[in-house]
């Protein structure tokens, strides 16, 4: 089935929050030739996408979306403190939905969410966009094959500078990526997590929080975000029993291994003998682009996305994890 038809109707795709990520949720539904309206709180915005869009419908009022009966699938990419009403107005409205990290910022909300869906017989997909970028699917297809041989250790940084929240802390904002990632790898959820950071800016907002977890099968890991950092840095790092990879979603060639060898002199000492790095070819698509296009198809074909929202709620079930840790730290 064409993923630009629903049945026998042409589908229609309504984008709720159009600035710094919801423009490219209207960029990339506007080229897969479903997006149908647009709305968003800021008039001004809403004028910048009548100008790029030519025919786009936009509004202000959210209702208008969920009233009209031919629009039946929802992106939501407002903040996250907003998620879990406006998710649950248009799964009560019969809308198929799509929502950017996090699905929801409490737990039960979360649940709430995906039992609604269910019982309504709604898509639920969450914008956990790792898991359809080229260069990690790669990387999980060698670490299947045995490429890096058994993981030891997995890390991550994402940092950046500037687009600093009131509300929702570093923690939400940055680290359901690299969470999902993590799970994606492991298999399993942390049997223990533990976070510190800091407050800098604002008392209660935080700006830097580094996260270490313990999962069963003995694989560690930390996960370091913040939004006060010199430089953009998006780094995965999987250290194997047989080689190191390294995904950097910063470079031009997005995905390394390096086949680093120990070797114990005189059966007592270790010694590292370093090799230069290989890279690893990946394909040339967008990731946003795969993601959207993977939630279309689920919609056309009713089926489970990748993402689905029990695993939002695996990632939220660890956010909440880091948030206790953190409260414990106070």
């Amino acid at each position: 089935m064409q993923i630009e038809k629903l049945g026998n109707e042409k589908m229609k795709v309504a984008v709720l929050g159009a600035g710094y990520w919801g423009k490219n949720l209207v960029r990339v539904f506007s080229q897969l030739g479903v997006l149908s309206v647009v709305c968003d709180s800021d008039t001004g915005v809403l004028k910048e996408m009548r100008g790029l869009y030519q025919g786009l419908v936009c509004t202000t009022d959210y209702n208008d979306i969920l009233k009209d009966s031919s629009i039946k699938v929802v992106a939501i990419a407002t903040p996250a403190e907003s998620h879990f009403i406006l998710a649950k107005a248009a799964l009560l409205a019969g809308k198929d939905l799509f929502i950017e990290k996090p699905l929801a910022m409490v737990l039960k909300e979360g649940e709430e969410l995906v039992g609604l869906a269910k019982k309504r017989n709604k898509i639920l997909m969450v914008g956990h966009i790792l898991y359809y970028h080229p260069a990690v699917i790669k990387l999980k297809q060698l670490v299947e094959q045995g490429v890096i041989g058994k993981i030891q250790y997995i890390y991550s940084n994402r940092l950046n500078i500037g687009r600093l929240r009131t509300q929702e802390n570093i923690l939400w904002s940055f680290a359901p990526h690299d969470i999902s990632a993590m799970l994606m790898f492991t298999g399993e959820p942390p049997l223990r997590v533990s976070s510190f950071g800091e407050a800098y800016l604002n008392k209660k907002v935080y700006d830097t929080t580094l996260t270490t977890l313990e999962f069963k099968n003995g694989i560690k890991g930390h996960i370091f975000v913040s939004w006060l950092h010199p430089f953009k840095e998006q780094k995965l790092v999987i250290v194997g029993s047989k080689a190191m990879a390294v995904f950097d979603d910063m470079a031009v060639d997005k995905l390394f291994l390096y086949f680093h060898k120990i070797e114990w002199k005189e059966g007592r000492v270790p010694v590292a003998h370093k090799a230069d790095y290989e890279i690893v070819p990946v394909e040339k698509k967008e990731p946003l682009m795969e993601e959207l296009r993977h939630f279309l198809c689920c919609v056309a074909e009713r089926k489970d996305p990748h993402t689905d929202g029990l695993e939002g709620v695996r990632v939220l079930k660890i956010l909440n994890m880091c948030e206790e840790s953190l409260c414990m730290k106070k």
